[in-house]
């Protein structure tokens, strides 16, 4: 069935259902909608809050980083319509219990589809709002029964430089693009493993056909077209902090009180805005900061970013 969860947010930031355009297969195969359960998200800390709504579908399906095709944001939009995303299926390997391939219909169908509406930041320091459709993450994994060694989970994307034309080049980035979480931060209720946006299917370029998103973190934490699961008894090398460390830290949590080193990170441009209107104050954890800070308790988050 398909679950609408509603974050904590004003209906000011939500826009109307029209929004949501027609459905496709997999949509329709989650049957009716069938509950409405309350879960925060949408922190309100500043008055710019109540500006926000949903961000226009064709911002966020035109506007993507996605370097393993292209690092325009717009070609990366046209180049990853040739990425074949059925069949489809995940490896699952090391500190498991139930290690293996898994054809993507058997995960779809035992992990029921769900609806958020999340914040989305980018380190670049623009921001938007989507609805993303999927399920929370942790019931995934609980379903391959990590053992106590795994202290982390790792994520590895597609490789294949023949359509993916920006992998043809290892002076941007290593390939395949690889991303990893704490095992608690994996498990928390809001971390999402996403496969459609705005009531659909998700589109290629926004990372179909299976994505993560881990709202209170910067969007490159967000890896796309993931094929590979990994758990892991030590921190993997994930690829930006790999390729500049000093700049991309691996926890990657939003927190405006540390810059990046050539821009702050205390204001952001909402994603779709004017140019005349005013950016917004970064929050801390990206507003979920009551739902999360409590995983990162005595850490020095400056040091840890």
């Amino acid at each position: 069935m398909l679950i609408k969860i509603k974050p904590n947010i004003l209906s000011s930031e939500i826009t109307d259902r029209a929004v949501f355009e027609s459905r496709r297969e997999f949509i329709k195969a989650a049957t009716a909608l069938s509950a409405g359960i309350i879960l925060p998200g949408l922190a309100q800390a500043d008055s710019s809050s109540a500006n926000l709504q949903v961000t226009d579908r064709n911002d966020v399906a035109n506007y993507t980083n996605y370097y393993e095709f292209s690092t325009n944001k717009h070609d990366s939009t046209i180049l990853a319509q040739a990425l074949k995303t059925k069949p489809w299926s995940v490896e699952v390997v090391g500190e498991a219990e139930k290690p293996g391939v898994y054809n993507l219909e058997d995960i779809l169908k035992d992990n029921p589809a769900q609806e958020r509406v999340y914040r989305f930041r980018c380190v670049e320091a623009w921001s938007m709002v989507v609805p993303w459709l999927g399920f929370p993450l942790g019931d995934m994994l609980k379903r391959f029964k990590p053992t106590s060694k795994a202290k982390f989970v790792e994520f590895i994307t597609l490789y294949n430089p023949e359509v993916m034309v920006g992998q043809r080049s290892s002076s941007v980035l290593d390939w395949p693009y690889v991303e990893g979480l704490r095992m608690d931060e994996a498990m928390h209720p809001l971390t999402m493993m996403v496969t459609g946006m705005y009531g659909d299917e998700l589109p290629n370029q926004n990372g179909a056909p299976l994505r993560l998103i881990v709202p209170w973190k910067y969007g490159f934490k967000s890896i796309k077209a993931i094929v590979k699961i990994r758990f892991r008894e030590n921190m993997p090398e994930t690829t930006w902090h790999k390729s500049a460390p000093r700049e991309y830290g691996f926890y990657a949590n939003v927190n405006p009180e540390v810059p990046h080193p050539r821009w702050s990170q205390s204001r952001e441009r909402v994603l779709g805005s004017s140019i005349f209107t005013s950016k917004r104050n970064t929050e801390k954890f990206n507003g979920y900061g009551e739902e999360v800070a409590a995983l990162y308790s005595g850490m020095d988050l400056t040091k840890y970013f």
